[in-house]
This record gives structure tokens, C-alpha cells and sequence, in this order.
């Protein structure tokens, strides 16, 4: 059984604090704060905040954008 992949997947922090944003395995764009995923997720349609897939937050949840270390 495969598992199935998370719709929205913010990565870690980047060394400028740009977060990558994959939608259903295709990237979305760099985010630099929580408005830039929030739009993302506006363009691919989801226009209601209660109607948001979950969203897989690696290295750190929505407050964090300054690079790790």
C-alpha cells in the first residue's frame, strides 16, 4: 500500500527564510510569510479558509521563516 502524499507541503525555512510551497506535488512558489502561502492556496482554488486541504508544515509550523540554525 503506497501512502498518499500530503496536497500542501511547506518546506523548511531557506537560508533568506523563503519557504517552498508544493500544491498536489507541484510547486507553487516560494513563501516568504503566511500571506504568500494563503495566496497559493487561493490560486489553486481554494478560496474559503474552512475548505483548505491540511497543510504539511516541515520545519516549523506557520510562524517560522527565519532559517534554521
Amino acid at each position: 500500500m503506497s501512502e498518499k502524499q500530503p496536497r500542501v507541503v511547506v518546506y523548511p525555512p531557506d537560508d533568506q527564510g523563503g519557504r517552498r510551497v508544493r500544491i498536489d506535488g507541484q510547486i507553487s512558489g516560494i513563501a516568504h510569510g503566511l500571506g504568500d502561502v494563503i495566496e497559493f492556496l487561493r490560486r489553486a482554488g481554494w478560496l474559503d479558509e474552512e475548505a483548505w486541504p491540511p497543510i504539511e508544515w516541515r520545519g516549523g509550523g506557520p510562524e517560522a521563516w527565519a532559517p534554521e540554525g
